[in-house]
């Protein structure tokens, strides 16, 4: 799929600043002031996402393969590594209505909240997303009270490691990520691109918050509402992306889960329609109207079989970019428990596989770029595939 392709359907013309970046490694991507450009060379000023080399390498909340994650020390750390974008960060709402970076609402495994006395009596049992989830809501705090808390490491077995920075970062906004991505920008002569999601917005909205219209007054407030802004968003509710899509200008990208699943609008709204509906051709030409980008489970490219062995790959690439969609999967890690069984090496929880080979094999796909725990080893696996 290229930018001409994209230009023939409605509502394309952010499609297909996007989709330029599904042009083959080496060849020339279109760049925002008219002339073109290596893949990977667009990393200017001003570049909008066509400018970023394929397959693109996204910081999954920051590095946090390494270091806590949605911290300015996960944040900083993918880009010394070199990542293409930083996912900074997971949107969600304090009590004053401040959008701030967890990968949850609830914060009780993200972040020291725990050892608070002061704010022991707010643990509490809230529906999220159907699912009965105990601990503290970052709703329940105004920002001044999460800004006394600091950020842990979620997954502590897999990575322990990564306690060594534990109580070291606080909770950033939103408001201060995108003053840091222009000092960033600024301090390291490129463009820094970051792909917030809004999490859970029907969750919030049932608590009085329009998430969407927040996130785009605040990418207003910054000049970063425009299609070659070097802001993406994304999220797993599809009615949010279209809400958003209302409001901003940026490029959007809509998530999706396993196969049997619903995203929890349609849920809530009673769409009966399931992630495997969405994927359908019919599906993704629907998401091709108000989004110019899908970023799916890596098991909807490459089905697994029970051991959690990969068995056979779906027509989903072939199919999303006939619709004029670009494709973000995630998540790749580098530990064993992560990886596809063929690429795992011994039975320890935190050793590493054969990440590499595993990196190959999804490229191999034709994804045009993946979401990772672990910059630095998609970059040299990036390397080594145009390589070969």
């Amino acid at each position: 799929m290229g930018a001409q392709e994209n230009e023939q359907s409605g509502g394309t013309g952010r499609r297909a600043l996007l989709g330029a970046a599904v042009l083959g490694a080496g060849g020339a991507v279109l760049g925002l002031s008219g002339t073109a450009s290596a893949t990977g060379a667009g990393h200017g000023h001003g570049g909008g996402p066509s400018s970023l080399p394929k397959p693109t390498i996204i910081g999954h909340r920051g590095t946090s393969g390494y270091r806590p994650e949605h911290t300015f020390g996960s944040y900083d750390l993918a880009l010394d590594m070199g990542a293409d974008i930083v996912e900074a960060g997971d949107l969600v709402l304090t009590k004053d209505g401040h959008l701030v970076c967890r990968h949850e609402p609830e914060i009780g495994g993200t972040t020291d909240v725990a050892d608070h006395p002061e704010f022991a009596s707010r643990k509490t049992t809230k529906s999220l997303d159907g699912v009965p989830t105990t601990g503290w809501f970052t709703e329940d705090f105004t920002l001044a009270e999460l800004k006394t808390l600091r950020a842990i490491e979620r997954i502590p077995a897999n990575r322990p490691h990564n306690t060594l920075y534990n109580g070291r970062w606080e909770i950033p906004t939103f408001e201060e990520v995108l003053r840091w991505q222009d000092e960033q920008t600024r301090k390291r002569g490129k463009q820094v691109f970051i792909y917030p999601e809004m999490k859970h917005p029907t969750y919030f909205r049932k608590r009085g918050f329009e998430i969407e219209k927040l996130l785009a007054k605040t990418l207003r407030k910054h000049g970063k509402d425009r299609r070659n802004s070097p802001v993406l968003i994304q999220s797993f509710e599809p009615t949010s992306i279209q809400k958003i899509s209302k409001l901003v200008d940026n490029n959007l990208a809509v998530l999706l889960s396993g196969t049997g699943t619903r995203p929890f609008d349609f849920i809530d709204q009673g769409d009966p329609r399931t992630t495997d509906d969405l994927v359908k051709p019919k599906g993704l030409r629907e998401i091709a109207t108000y989004a110019q980008g899908l970023g799916p489970t890596l098991d909807l490219i490459i089905t697994k079989n029970a051991d959690g062995s990969l068995n056979k790959e779906t027509t989903l690439v072939a199919d999303a970019h006939k619709a004029g969609l670009i494709l973000h999967p995630y998540t790749m890690r580098n530990e064993n428990p992560f990886l596809p069984l063929e690429y795992r090496k011994g039975s320890d929880v935190d050793a590493y596989g054969d990440a590499f080979g595993a990196f190959k094999r999804y490229f191999a796909t034709g994804i045009d770029g993946v979401f990772t725990d672990n910059a630095d080893t998609g970059l040299l696996a990036r390397a080594d595939f145009l390589k070969g």
